[in-house]
Parts: C-alpha cells; structure tokens; sequence
C-alpha cells in the first residue's frame, strides 16, 4: 500500500506496450517513473524522459539485485521473457503489472502465481478488454436481468488484413517458437473477455484454423521478395510501401501515435522508413516471410451449464472494435465496441445504447483499446495505492485459466478432438 503520494513504478522493457502503459501511469501525476530496465539505449533514454531522476538499467537482473527501488514494475518484455523478471521482482516485494500473455507454458505461469502469493503482492495480468466503458456497460446490461439467463455468445475478432501482416507475418509474433501460438499472443485477452462475460468456467474446447494465406504458394507470378523491388506492388493489399507510408502520412497529418512506425525504425521520416523497408524485415513480401502462426481460427466453446460460445480470429478483416453477439432467455443483444443494441422478448422493446470511447482514441493497442489500458492502469495504481486488490477484475488465477483454455483450443486444433478442461 502507497497512501503518501504518487505510486513509484518501475519499467521492464521499454517497448511500445510499456512505454505506452508508463504514458498512461505519470499522466495526472498519479505515479512517477522511478527506474528503467531496458537494453536498448534509445528506448531506455525515451522512458527515462517521463520521469525526473530515474535510475536507469540495462537489464531486469541489474533491478532485481538491488534495493526495492518502486512500490510497483510493469513487465513488458517479450512474450517468452515474461518469467524470470516477474518472478524475481514479486520475490523482491514488486507489485507486478504483467503484459499479457503471462508465459508460454502453463507451468511458467503457475510459477509467477506462486512467486506473487508467497510474497504477498498484488499480480496484475494486461487483460484490458474488461476496463473498456463498453465492456462494463454490457456486463451492467447482462448482470441486469435484461435478456435473462446468458445461453450463446459470438464473438469476432477482426485482427485487420495490415495489421496481421506487420505483427503476425513480418513482425515478431510471426513465429511460434520466437514467441506464442496466434491465439495466446493475440487473442488471451478475448478468451478471458468470454469467461467475464458468460460467467462460468469452460468445461470443453474444439477449434479449427490454419495458415490459408501468408505462404509461399500463394505469392503472386511475378513478385519479388521484398516489396521494393516487386513489379507487382502496387496492386498487393499487403504492400510494405502502402500500409508504412500510409502511416507515414497519417503522422505527418498530426496523429500522436507513432505506431507502427516505430516499431520499424528509430527515424521516422520518409528516408528513415524507406531505409526500414529496402533492409528491415518488414519490407518483406507477406509470401517469402518465415512465419508459421494461423491467419485464422475458430474456438468452440462449452460452459459449465451448457452454456456455447464460439470465438472467431481473422486477419481478413478492417482492423476495428471487436463484433459480439450474445443471445439470452429473455432477449438478445449485439455490439461493436462502441455501441449496444438490444432487443427485449417480453416487451418486443429495442434500444441502442452509445457507449463514448475515453479521449485516447478507437480499438487498436496504439489507440489504448478503446479505453481498456488507461482503465486497467487507473485500476492497478488504485489498487497499489489502497491495498483494494479487488480494483483488478481479472485475478492471477483468473489470467491462468483463460490461458489454459488456448492451450485446449491449440491442442484441439492440432489433434482434431474435443478437450476436457479438468
């Protein structure tokens, strides 16, 4: 508990998500960043630049071997470098706020868990889809009694055709065994979603998908293997040269997000980002790339009660809020992350209900999920500022369990079976 002034945080891994959750804590001077472990120097200078006097580190080990120097740390490092630094910094008395996904393993994460109960912390895993204003006004919808008993639920995620090819085909989450299967690395925060939204543990999981698209046989007659020297370009909607200087011109036209530019390149500029493209990988073609993870999936999912949900990924879509709709005993009910419409059966009554994104923006990572990471921020610092651990909605064990049911779905997905959550 920190009842004498802003929460005092330090940063793992200063990447776009930790710099963007730090953004989010100093703003109102609800916390100050106190220290920096970062291995890249340019991002660790740009991190230590939100706050005053920080101790600045190369690596997570170097804060771990000293004094608690912060009340709290976000970890926000790779995917697969989550354990160690988590672990280290509960013991060392941390509160931790950890990125999602938790770990690769199920063993990995039960070793986090433990690490924090043994030390008393708080463990605050990046499920940031529950803190939306869409989020909590739909389970205020649903906990009202107003379409009755929850009985099926569908849910989209649209991933975006662009955005599938920065992330998942050029970028780092391109490759399983570089990070984590598409469903844990991208749509964790869905699956815990579901469990919040139908209220039940999973009991069985099927799923289907593959990698349809993104491959070398499908690369068009014609093109080069990287998007600068192909005659071809020009008509790809996968093209390196229209999707990075699209946001290039979007920059330029005053949008404060700097994503995903930065992710390319230090210098963004016109020169910078061509540079990016003539040597980089994202200047690849989606076709000659050495990704492996899905393009698409489906998750079949059985509550406890029969309750059904299905869960579709795909990166054939706009990149936009997530599409959900959810039929009950009394009534049904649809939404898109900005808005509800919902049909009462007893009265045959509709009503639309808008639902005001926060001031950070739309649905993206870049643009704070429509209010998801400020809420989630907002919640944990209160939570370390109070004591009030309740402020967090998704518990460490609840983190646990939504990760156990990917692990189902991959399983399930693999073998061609339905898997029993035990």
């Amino acid at each position: 508990m920190n009842t004498g002034g802003p929460v005092r945080l330090a940063l793992v891994g200063a990447g776009i998500r930790g710099m963007d959750y730090s953004r989010h804590a100093v703003a109102g001077g609800r916390a100050e960043l106190v220290a920096v472990a970062e291995p890249d120097d340019g991002r660790r200078a740009r991190a230590a630049a939100l706050g005053g006097d920080v101790v600045q580190l190369t690596s997570w080990e170097e804060l771990a071997a000293r004094p608690r120097l912060a009340d709290a740390v976000i970890v926000a490092t790779q995917d697969r470098l989550h354990t160690a630094p988590a672990v280290a910094l509960a013991r060392r008395g941390y509160h931790v706020l950890l990125e999602k996904p938790m770990a690769p393993t199920l063993a990995e994460c039960e070793q986090i868990v433990a690490a924090a109960d043994e030390a008393g912390v708080l463990l605050a895993v990046c499920h940031v889809l529950r803190y939306t204003r869409y989020t909590r006004r739909l389970k205020e919808l649903l906990d009202s009694g107003t379409i009755g008993d929850v009985v099926t639920v569908e849910h989209l995620e649209p991933v975006g055709w662009w955005h599938q090819a920065h992330a998942y085909v050029r970028g780092e989450w391109r490759r399983e065994d570089g990070s984590n299967p598409m469903l844990l690395a991208k749509s964790c925060h869905d699956l815990d979603w579901l469990g919040w939204v139908v209220g039940r543990p999973a009991v069985r999981v099927a799923s289907f998908g593959s990698l349809y698209h993104f491959r070398r046989s499908q690369q068009p007659e014609g093109a080069a293997d990287r998007c600068l020297d192909c005659t071809v370009e020009a008509g790809c909607p996968y093209s390196a040269l229209r999707i990075y200087r699209s946001a290039l011109r979007r920059r330029e036209r005053g949008r404060i997000s700097d994503w995903p530019l930065a992710v390319l390149t230090d210098d963004i500029s016109a020169a910078g980002v061509e540079a990016a493209l003539r040597d980089g990988p994202y200047g690849r073609c989606v076709y000659a790339c050495d990704n492996d993870v899905v393009d698409h999936q489906v998750v079949a999912l059985e509550y406890e009660g029969g309750v059904t949900a299905s869960f579709t990924m795909s990166a054939f879509t706009p990149l936009e809020g997530r599409k959900t709709r959810i039929g009950g005993t009394h009534g049904y009910v649809e939404g898109d992350g900005d808005s509800l419409a919902y049909v009462d059966f007893r009265s045959l009554s509709q009503r639309r209900v808008e639902v005001p994104l926060t001031p950070v923006g739309g649905h993206s990572a870049a643009e704070g999920h429509g209010g998801g990471d400020p809420g989630l921020i907002d919640a944990f610092l209160t939570a370390v500022r109070t004591g009030d651990h309740s402020q967090v909605l998704t518990t460490a064990r609840d983190s646990v369990e939504s990760h156990r049911i990917v692990w189902a779905a991959e399983e399930a997905r693999r073998t061609g079976t339905v898997v029993t959550l035990r």
